[in-house]
This record gives C-alpha cells, structure tokens and sequence, in this order.
C-alpha cells in the first residue's frame, strides 16, 4: 500500500491518454505536485491547452482508476517505479531541459545511481561494428562504469552484451516501449540478462508497443543518462546520430569510432570526429575525457606505492601516451632522439605526445631536451 501511495499520483500522469511525458512535466512545473494537478478545474487545465481527452480523465477519477490498476501490472510484474523528486533518480537525466517525471524500472534501479556512459549505433552494423561495440562495452565495465544503450538490433545489442561479458559489468537498456513487452523478439533472453544484472527503463507505460515516434523520445534519456555518448557506426540521417547531437545539447562528452569511408554506417561517427568529438580506439580515449575527480573515483590511489600509482596511470593512458610514459623514469633522464628509437614513433609524434604528458603534469623536460617521469 506505501507504493500505491507513493506513487498513485505520479502514475496518474504517465498513463493519462493524451498527456505525455512532456505535457505532465508542464503541469508539474505548474502546480508543483501531481496531486496538486489532479485537484484543478477543468477550466483551468482547459486554459493550459491540454487535450480535451486529457482533461477529461483528469478530472473525472478515470486517470486514477486507470493508475491503481497500472500500479497492481506493475507489482505483479515485478517492475517499480522512480520520479523525479527522489534521490535514486538519476542526477544528469534530471538536469536536462525535459526530463521524464516518472521512470518504469525492471531490475536494480540502484544502477542508475552509478557513473555510465552510452554506446549506440547502427541496426544493421559491420562485423567491424560490432567488434568494436563488445570490446568498449566490456572493457569499459571492467573499469566500474555502466553501459547504456537501448536494446535495439545491431550496436546496441552487441554493447550490451559486451558489458555483460564482464565479471563486474552491468549494463542498463532504455526501451521505446513499456519494460513489459520484448522488442525485438530475439532479444528475450539478453533482455532477461539485462533485468537480472542491470536495469531495464522506459517512460512509456505497461503494454506500450514500440513505434517509430518513441524512439526520439528514448535517445533523449539514453543522451541525459551518460556522462558521454559514443558512436560506433551510424548512417546519415539515424538515431544514433540524433543521439550524439542530443548529448551536445545536453554538455555531454561526444566520441566516435572510426570507419571506412566507403561504408554508409560510418558516416554518423566519422562527421562527428570532423565537428569535434573524441576519436576512440580503445577505452582509453574515453576515459581521459571524464572529469578528474571521476576519474579517480574509478581508479582510486589513495592506498598506493608509487609504482602502483604509476601503473594506473599507464593503463588509463592513449596507447602512444603509454608506450613513451613507460620508457621514462623517474630518477634517469631518457633524450627524445632515444625515446624515438626506442617507441617506434615518428619525432613529431614524440614531442606532441611528450608535450601531452607535461600538460597533464605527469612528465617533466630538463634541460637539453631530456625528459622524466613526474614522482606521483
């Protein structure tokens, strides 16, 4: 009876016919509670241009029926629910400009507490593609963070799945649809996975069928999710890429793996490299874009030798970044024309990517061009 109470009001809003999510976020802000909603006069929600169906099961009791009921689906099914006034909703998504204000959740919604990051990309992707979705998906929730994407055929798939390869991976899918309908179909048993070690959301109510104009509306929570958003492959005009674009609007870190220029699904990931996104080839590229005080939550070096800290740093490092880090050291001075020798790197190359690591206060050049390792 307390998630009846809870949640009675909240519930009445998502499944009031006509209304929507970004409707009731306009009534919400309003009249500052749903139950404050519930008490208007339909002249009032008249004035507010809402559909008349709208204001009909609003202030007739329909819409609270329709909620009780909706609220006993739920507890049968196993699923619950979070709105945007409590703690456990997730921070970012509420500091986009149209947050849902209620989520549907199957599985652990503690999940969506955590640091995650999204991977998302084409229904119809390249070997390539999905290679590349798995290996940053695992390797990034062996790190801690967890893996957003949205359960469609292809990319969004694969990087779920690649979470779940992990031993410590989780992974959470945001659904076009109500969290108790399959789609696609041959994703039941991954989808199982998901609610048994992730999460399963959506905004859209119980029995809600996927149809094309919800999916716009899911990428704006798969972007408002993430701390960042990367591409794999992506066609021209393609959710994935309205997604990026989201993300941008939303502040967040914007990545894209690289791919052939002949192949139409590389389009979305290598135009967002030519605008301005990171560039990814490993988890590395999207680890340093993270903020510093994440980045040492997830590789805490507290507790420490030096040469532990030196190794955590090795690892959260570009590849190029690392081979040079790992010929210095810090009680001998190495030249660059050394370090050129040594790395296989072009002199260029070197000096860029030593002038990277002064930058991020890890390497240090003595006289002479002679470089050395920063003491951590």
């Amino acid at each position: 009876m307390a998630e009846r109470s809870d949640y009675l009001y909240w519930v009445g809003l998502a499944v009031t016919h006509g209304l929507g999510a970004r409707l009731a976020a306009r009534l919400l802000q309003e009249y500052g509670t749903p139950e404050a909603v519930f008490r208007a006069s339909p002249s009032e929600l008249e004035a507010l241009r809402l559909p008349a169906s709208a204001v009909q099961a609003l202030t007739s009791g329909t819409a609270l029926k329709e909620a009780e009921a909706e609220i006993e689906r739920a507890r049968t099914f196993g699923a619950s629910f979070i709105h945007w006034e409590e703690a456990r909703y997730p921070k970012l998504l509420r500091e986009i400009y149209d947050p849902p204000p209620l989520l549907y959740v199957r599985g652990d919604a503690d999940v969506l507490a955590r640091h995650a990051v999204a991977i998302v990309g084409t229904r119809r992707p390249t070997p390539y593609g999905n290679l590349m979705s798995e290996r940053l998906a695992r390797d990034l929730a062996d790190r801690g963070l967890v893996v957003v994407s949205g359960l469609a055929r292809g990319i969004d798939s694969s990087a779920h799945r690649g979470a779940l390869e992990s031993a410590r991976g989780t992974t959470v899918a945001v659904l076009g649809n109500g969290v108790d309908v399959v789609y696609p179909k041959e994703n039941r048993k991954l989808l199982e996975r998901i609610a048994e070690r992730g999460a399963l959301v959506s905004e859209f109510p119980l029995g809600t069928m996927p149809t094309p104009d919800k999916f716009p509306v899911r990428n704006r929570i798969i972007a408002g999710m993430a701390l960042g958003v990367v591409v794999v492959e992506g066609a021209q005009y393609s959710g994935s890429f309205i997604t990026a674009r989201l993300a941008m609007e939303f502040g967040r870190e914007v990545y894209g793996v690289p791919g052939p220029v002949t192949q139409p699904v590389s389009f979305a990931p290598n135009q967002l490299i030519k605008q301005g996104a990171k560039l990814v080839t490993g988890w590395q590229d999207v680890v340093e874009e993270l903020p510093t005080a994440l980045r040492a939550e997830l590789f805490p070096v507290e507790d420490a030798t030096p040469a532990e800290r030196a190794s955590l740093l090795a690892e959260a490092l570009p590849a190029p970044a690392r081979r040079l880090y790992e010929l210095l050291a810090t009680d001998e001075a190495r030249h660059v024309d050394e370090l050129v020798e040594q790395s296989a790197m072009s002199s260029s190359e070197v000096l860029s990517t030593l002038f990277e690591l002064e930058m991020k206060g890890v390497v240090r050049q003595l006289p002479g061009k002679q470089f050395v390792r920063v003491l951590l």
